[in-house]
């Protein structure tokens, strides 16, 4: 079976990425085994472009899987892949970048990630690993994004990331952000769907040179902290059904035209196979211009990031 080719952008670092990538987050994670056997699944049907992040613990079953889809010759080499990882929270200290990347790149099996992000603009205590220990008590008054960056900065000088950027930034952080860095960020990975659609983000980010890319494009339907209001949506469902598509590829045809990168999750082969099938159609101006009538409204609120003793008081502070 001859994988499908997935279309690419160039980043500002002038490095190749895959406009769908497959998520590996999951609450609860598969088993190290399964996690493999799907992750060789998506390879079979097309992916190239994986996200995995320190807190979601997908790192090892990822590089199990690489290492056998190589042995498998599901790909010839390393480079025809592009992977991203994240610097979790409790690492979020200038001292701790690059030993947080060298950990997760052992996880890994790799010399290098393709991308490296910052998960969130936030520290919390270094004992605080796990999806568990996200709660106010454990976020650090402090977040210091210039020597964080710095520290991003010398993952890439050193090699160990081809790519760097954030994760949940908004305006007012990717500003200042900007103002100090050296090498600008190449992506910040944020929630995007039909039903969020961070039209003015999406818009300074396009001004700077930085990509955005789309977690759960889906609303990530049907999980603990998912929305319904995508997979769920009459619009998205009537221009579905005239165009005799799935729901899914109606919403990931639309974050591809809006010149947004696709994280998606499925662990379904099939449902993986027909998330990359939306690249020989398009959305006429009629169903693009329909998306605005869909009511916007975040999915993810981050309230547990949100602490008299951190460095945001309110959600607008979070998100600014």
């Amino acid at each position: 079976m001859e994988a499908k080719k997935i279309p690419e952008v160039i980043l500002n670092s002038g490095k190749k990425m895959p406009v769908i990538g497959l998520g590996t987050a999951s609450i609860p994670l598969p088993s190290h085994e399964a996690l493999t056997s799907i992750l060789i699944d998506a390879f079979e049907v097309g992916y190239r472009h994986f996200d995995t992040a320190s807190l979601y613990e997908s790192e090892e079953s990822l590089g199990k899987a690489v290492a056998k889809a190589l042995e498998l010759g599901l790909i010839n080499s390393r480079e025809e892949l592009f992977i991203t990882s994240k610097l979790w929270s409790t690492d979020a200290h200038p001292d701790l970048v690059v030993p947080a990347l060298k950990t997760s790149l052992q996880k890994l099996g790799l010399e290098y990630v393709d991308l490296y992000l910052i998960h969130w603009p936030v520290r919390l205590k270094p004992e605080a690993k796990g999806y568990h220990n996200i709660l106010k008590e454990n976020v650090l008054p402090s977040f210091d994004m210039k020597g964080i960056w710095e520290a991003m900065e010398e993952c890439y000088r050193l090699g160990l990331a081809k790519s760097i950027g954030v994760s949940n930034f908004g305006i007012k952080k990717l500003s200042q952000l900007l103002e100090n860095a050296t090498i600008p960020p190449a992506v910040n990975q944020v929630e995007m769907s039909p039903a969020w659609q961070q039209g003015k983000l999406k818009e300074f980010c396009k001004q700077k040179g930085i990509h955005v890319s789309a977690w759960s494009p889906l609303g990530a339907y049907k999980s603990a902290h998912g929305t319904n209001a995508v997979m769920e949506s009459p619009i998205l469902k009537e221009i579905a059904c005239e165009r005799q598509k799935s729901m899914a590829q109606i919403a990931l045809r639309w974050i591809y035209e809006q010149g947004a990168i696709a994280i998606v999750k499925s662990f379904n082969k099939e449902r993986m196979k027909q998330n990359l099938d939306i690249f020989d159609w398009e959305l006429s101006q009629e169903e693009s211009q329909k998306f605005s009538q869909i009511p916007q409204r975040r999915m993810y609120r981050g309230i547990t990031f949100v602490s008299e003793n951190g460095p945001y008081k309110t959600l607008e502070e979070l998100w600014d």
